[in-house]
């Protein structure tokens, strides 16, 4: 765990550090060693006052424990960081070069904005917020998706004009006997055009999703 600018370790069992301590008998069956050290691997033990100062206690067992629960819980907190940043990165790109950016670069980026992760809420839902964030101090938008559709030329007029402020950038467009578009559009704007093409035509349309992404090759680097 990390506290007072210091970083501790345990040395627990394995699989052991995730379990609830309050429900452990015995928290020797958590330990290997009652012993708290800067660095395990290392063998390199933390200094008793350094102990003292950070925790206000000399009770070994106790410190451990609290090692043991905060730092299982910054673990838990890190790793729901990067899944986030993994998210962003696998859903957005540079708005001008359409390229992706890598999780390094993303991470980064929500340490510069101040993004804090909340353990309560999904990391999908916590990738969204922080989209709207990093729009603030980079260039980055969600990927566009491709798509396809095709609709009746009565419901073809209609529909075009209704569909205009949804779709992103038209591709290609052919309207003869009936309108065949290929578009790019945001993704979070995909359930309203697939269920307004669907309740005007009554289910005559034909919707294909051609790329769930629209991106270019390599990755994208911040400057």
């Amino acid at each position: 765990m990390k506290k007072g600018g210091k970083r501790l370790e345990i040395a627990c069992y394995k699989n052991k550090v995730w379990r609830n301590v309050a429900l452990e008998k015995d928290f020797d069956e958590v330990l290997q060693t009652n012993t708290v050290f800067v660095n395990v691997s290392k063998g390199q033990v933390a200094k008793k006052d350094t102990l003292s100062s950070t925790f206000s206690t000399d009770d070994l067992t106790e410190i451990c424990k609290q090692v043991n629960v905060q730092g299982a819980s910054q673990s838990q907190l890190e790793q729901m960081f990067r899944d986030i940043a993994t998210i962003v990165a696998e859903k957005c790109v540079h708005p001008e070069t359409k390229r992706p950016y890598t999780v390094s670069l993303i991470e980064r980026a929500m340490k510069d904005v101040h993004f804090s992760v909340k353990a309560n809420k999904s990391t999908k839902q916590q990738a969204l917020e922080v989209i709207k964030q990093l729009k603030q101090s980079i260039q980055i938008q969600r990927a566009h998706m491709r798509l396809r559709f095709v609709l009746p030329a009565r419901d073809g007029k209609r529909l075009k004009e209704k569909l205009r402020p949804i779709i992103n950038t038209v591709e290609n467009e052919e309207f003869d006997d009936q309108l065949e578009m290929v578009c790019l559009i945001d993704p979070g704007c995909f359930r309203d055009i697939d269920e307004l093409i669907r309740c005007e035509t009554k289910g005559k349309e034909t919707l294909e999703v051609l790329s769930l992404k629209d991106v270019e090759e390599g990755d994208e680097k911040l400057e």
